[in-house]
């Protein structure tokens, strides 16, 4: 038995108190487009449900339990399943997605938990060195910039030489110490904590902890192994169309679609993308300010929008366009998407091994480079700059004349390769 379900909440309370007190039987409260209230099930509570059918199969979705979620707030979240629907994308699908992304987030915390409630350091030793180290360098790096830093220490040398004095530790320690990293397969990993060592040392023996840097005697290539250098995937002008063509009919995760395509339209960095706020953008000229702060380089960064991309972002309103960001996470929306989930979306697209949100710049960079346009305006456009500070503090606005010129004809060029004629394609599986 169903009931019409009248709009208030004070309405639907006389209705369930009459149903669990007997005076009516308890039937589903229908709210209509396939939103209702189940009464008294499986504990007592009140549950909310919507079906829907997508790709031909009927699915139900839970909303949560009443009177925890209110009647309004059971039909925003109707609401927001059935603009997913519309979309082709499954509402379970996302929050699973939502979920993973969730869990993996809660566990970063927990392990962040665990090494604040870590014991200190002892005074004088090499990690409460590199403590002080960090805090000296802070100013010139990012702030993710120096927590990947740190986490290279806490994964690779505090535990085996961290808490040595610092004037006690030898050549050999550090060797080991970069060795054994190489000796996990993490090549690159070794050459790099090497380098962190060997800044660490310096900044010891300059503020008179030690007399010797132990690194000194020791050179890369005497240590480590030749290695070639490895670039990340990038997509070929030759994939670029079959890539662009199944992005635009990528339905499992609207937000996912248009964060890859307006990366690959403005070529900026993933992580300049991820922290994007709406105040940062004047479409009414067609530009995107994206502050020093969130730049690898410090300085601000203007990027002019193309037609295509102000679509994107008309595109975007509508999903995200109440909050600050514009790409938010879908169970944190106060934070941004996390740094894995636009490679995540691309090896669901089966590119894993073959393409990296990172790569879409060397795709932009190749193109316009074989186009013909000019190096310098390409660059600048990449937020390549000098690090002279001084310069770079009056170059935010250089070349933008050209650089609009540059990101209309790559916008022009992107569209070209997802119409590519009536050619299908099949699509790729993860």
């Amino acid at each position: 038995m169903a009931f019409n379900l009248i709009n208030s909440d004070t309405a639907l309370r006389a209705m369930l108190k009459a149903i669990t007190t007997g005076q009516k039987p308890a039937g589903r409260i229908s709210d209509g487009a396939g939103l209702y209230l189940l009464p008294l099930v499986k504990g007592g509570s009140h549950a909310w449900r919507f079906d829907f059918s997508i790709h031909g199969r009927r699915k139900t979705l839970s909303l949560g339990t009443y009177p925890a979620t209110g009647l309004a707030l059971a039909r925003q979240k109707a609401t927001d399943a059935r603009a997913l629907v519309a979309a082709g994308t499954d509402p379970s699908e996302v929050r699973k997605d939502a979920r993973t992304e969730a869990a993996r987030e809660r566990a970063d915390e927990r392990e962040a938990q665990r090494r604040e409630a870590a014991q200190l350091p002892p005074a004088g030793s090499l990690q409460a060195l590199a403590g002080d180290w960090l805090d000296h360098r802070a100013g010139a790096w990012t702030k993710g910039t120096r927590e990947k830093i740190e986490a290279s220490f806490e994964r690779h040398v505090f535990p085996h030489i961290g808490r040595v004095p610092i004037g006690e530790v030898t050549p050999g320690q550090v060797r080991e110490c970069v060795q054994r990293i190489e000796a996990a397969g993490a090549a690159e990993m070794a050459s790099r904590v090497f380098q962190r060592l060997r800044s660490l040392f310096r900044y010891a023996v300059a503020h008179e902890h030690l007399t010797t840097d132990p690194t000194y005697p020791l050179k890369p290539a005497e240590i480590l192994r030749p290695r070639a250098t490895q670039h990340r995937p990038a997509l070929s002008a030759q994939d670029a169309p079959a890539f662009l063509r199944q992005l635009a009919g990528y339905g499992r995760d609207p937000l996912m679609r248009c964060a890859l395509l307006f990366l690959v339209l403005t070529a900026v960095r993933p992580g300049e993308l991820r922290g994007a706020r709406w105040v940062e953008f004047d479409e009414a000229a067609g530009l995107w300010r994206i502050p020093g702060e969130r730049m690898k380089m410090k300085t601000e960064h203007l990027v002019p929008l193309s037609r295509q991309a102000l679509a994107v972002l008309a595109e975007l309103r509508p999903l995200t366009g109440s909050g600050p960001l514009v790409f938010p996470s879908p169970f944190y929306p106060s934070k941004p998407i996390s740094a894995n989930t636009l490679n995540s979306a691309l090896a669901r697209m089966g590119y894993k091994g073959e393409a990296t949100a990172h790569g879409m710049r060397t795709l932009f960079s190749t193109s316009a480079n074989e186009a013909g346009h000019r190096a310098d305006v390409i660059e600048r456009q990449l937020a390549h700059e000098e690090r002279d500070g001084v310069r770079g503090a009056y170059n935010r606005a250089e070349y933008l004349p050209e650089r609009r010129a540059l990101l209309d004809w790559w916008g022009n060029r992107v569209d070209a390769m997802r119409s590519g004629g009536a050619q299908v394609l099949p699509l790729r599986t993860a």
